[in-house]
């Protein structure tokens, strides 16, 4: 049972990595998989965003059952969300985006550090693509 278990998170975690593919010089990697066991149907999902300089992501949004928050770990993320303002987060600086939310842009705010951020998500237990691009 506990093999079944660790072997359908692993599943799950490879699906959502090579979803989450799409990023131009970003590397995307869950780190944190865990069902909430309070809240049925749900689960928090750990995503680790590494961007190389002048690294970025397309526009995309994420499920409709998803909360996010996010945090920069290193560096400086270029960040915009629906039409609000392209805000420039520093290390130790988070924000939040709703079900729903487009962000529209998602870059290292450098062209010669890395920086990495950590993309909390509360979603759908049964949610494997964290991210649709648009095109």
């Amino acid at each position: 049972m506990i093999k079944a278990f660790l072997y359908a998170v692993t599943l799950a975690a490879a699906s959502v990595t090579a979803a989450m593919a799409n990023d131009e010089a970003a590397n995307v990697k869950v780190v944190y998989d865990q069902p909430l066991p309070n809240v049925p149907g749900k689960s928090i999902k750990g995503v680790l965003v590494e961007y190389e300089p002048g690294g970025t992501s397309p526009a995309h949004t994420h499920p409709n059952s998803a909360f996010i928050y996010a945090t920069v770990l290193e560096g400086a993320i270029r960040s915009q969300v629906n039409d609000g303002p392209v805000v420039t987060y520093k290390t130790g600086e988070s924000w939040s985006e709703f079900p729903g939310d487009r962000h529209s842009v998602s870059e290292n705010a450098s062209t010669t550090e890395r920086a990495r951020l950590l993309a909390v998500f509360v979603l759908d237990t049964n949610e494997t693509n964290l991210a649709t691009y648009e095109k």
